[in-house]
C-alpha cells in the first residue's frame, strides 16, 4: 500500500464519530418545526417517509401569487423569500428549519404571495393528500398535526388582527389631523 493509499490514524479510527446520519438530521429538523411538536420518533419517522424532497436554484420560483395552493414546505437548507408580487414587496425571508405555505393544507385557494429561492435552497413539500393520509395511517399523530397547525394559524390570525387594528387607528388618526 502506497502513501496515497493510506488512511491517516484520525480517519481510520475516527470518522465514524465525526460522520453525520443524514436521518438524525432530517429528524432533529422536523422535530424543530412547531406543527410537528410532541410527535414521538416513530411518527417523525413516518412523516419523514412522505415528505418530498425539493431543489431550488438561487432566483427560481416555488411557487406564484396566484397559484393553487397545493401544500406546504419547510426549508432544510437555503433561504426562501416570500414576495407580494402584486405590490412588489418583500414580506419576509425564511431560512432552514422555517416552513411556509401551511394554509393550503386546508384549501386550495391561489397564493396571495410568491416564494422565490433566495439561494441555492432544499425543501420538503408536505401536501394535503400527505396530512390526509397521516390523518387516516396515524390518526392520533394526524390529530396532533393539525391541532398545531391550528394553533400556528389562530396565532397569525391574531397577530395580523392586531396589526390591522393599529393601522386602521393609525389611518383614522391622519384622517382627524
Amino acid at each position: 500500500m502506497n502513501d496515497s493509499e493510506q488512511q491517516s490514524p484520525r480517519s481510520f479510527l475516527w470518522d465514524n464519530f465525526f460522520q453525520r446520519d443524514p436521518e438524525k438530521d432530517i429528524l432533529t429538523l422536523l422535530r424543530g418545526v412547531p406543527m410537528f411538536e410532541g410527535l414521538s420518533r416513530s411518527d417523525l419517522k413516518a412523516i419523514e417517509r412522505i415528505l418530498h424532497r425539493r431543489k431550488y436554484h438561487a432566483g427560481e420560483y416555488i411557487f406564484r401569487e396566484g397559484d393553487p395552493g397545493l401544500g406546504m414546505y419547510i426549508i432544510e437548507k437555503g433561504e426562501v423569500s416570500i414576495v407580494a408580487e402584486s405590490r412588489s414587496t418583500e414580506i419576509t425571508r425564511l431560512g432552514k428549519g422555517e416552513f411556509f405555505g401551511e394554509m393550503s393544507l386546508f384549501n386550495e385557494r391561489p397564493r396571495n404571495a410568491s416564494a422565490l429561492a433566495f439561494e441555492d435552497t432544499k425543501l420538503f413539500g408536505f401536501f394535503q393528500p400527505d396530512l390526509f393520509g397521516l390523518l387516516e395511517t396515524r390518526p392520533r399523530s394526524g390529530v396532533k398535526v393539525v391541532t398545531q397547525l391550528a394553533r400556528i394559524l389562530a396565532e397569525r390570525l391574531y397577530k395580523a388582527n392586531t396589526e390591522n387594528a393599529r393601522l386602521a387607528s393609525e389611518l383614522s388618526l391622519k384622517d382627524y389631523r
